[in-house]
């Protein structure tokens, strides 16, 4: 997980937000650690100043199991970079497509290193 750009690691509910609020785009996005749930990720992303999350795990088979909105099924995937890719596609049941990844590292810089 730490070799994804867009994991932002145990940062929080409130901090996720906050840095999606910071870049302030439609479509940007995240993944950091569940506040409430251990082992499982949260998929976070930007529409119309809401942050929509949605959570992924490791499945038992070893597939990646990602959650959508309510009514829409499940989805597995062999890797993270392929759950990501789907939900780039617009229709994919989540608020909206994933657009502008909000990478981890940039966020740890400093403004006079930015």
């Amino acid at each position: 997980m730490e070799k994804l750009s867009v994991y932002h690691g145990p940062i929080g509910k409130k901090e996720g937000e906050r840095r999606l609020l910071v870049d302030g785009r439609d479509g940007c996005y995240l993944v950091r650690n569940s506040d409430s749930v251990p082992d499982v990720y949260c998929l976070c992303v930007l529409c119309k100043g809401i942050v929509y999350t949605y959570r992924f795990h490791k499945h038992d088979g070893g597939s990646w199991a990602a959650e959508a909105s309510p009514g829409v099924p499940k989805r597995y995937f062999r890797k993270i970079k392929n759950l990501i890719a789907a939900f780039q596609q617009p229709g994919q049941g989540i608020a909206m497509p994933l657009l502008y990844p909000v990478t981890g590292q940039r966020q740890s810089q400093t403004p006079t290193e930015a």
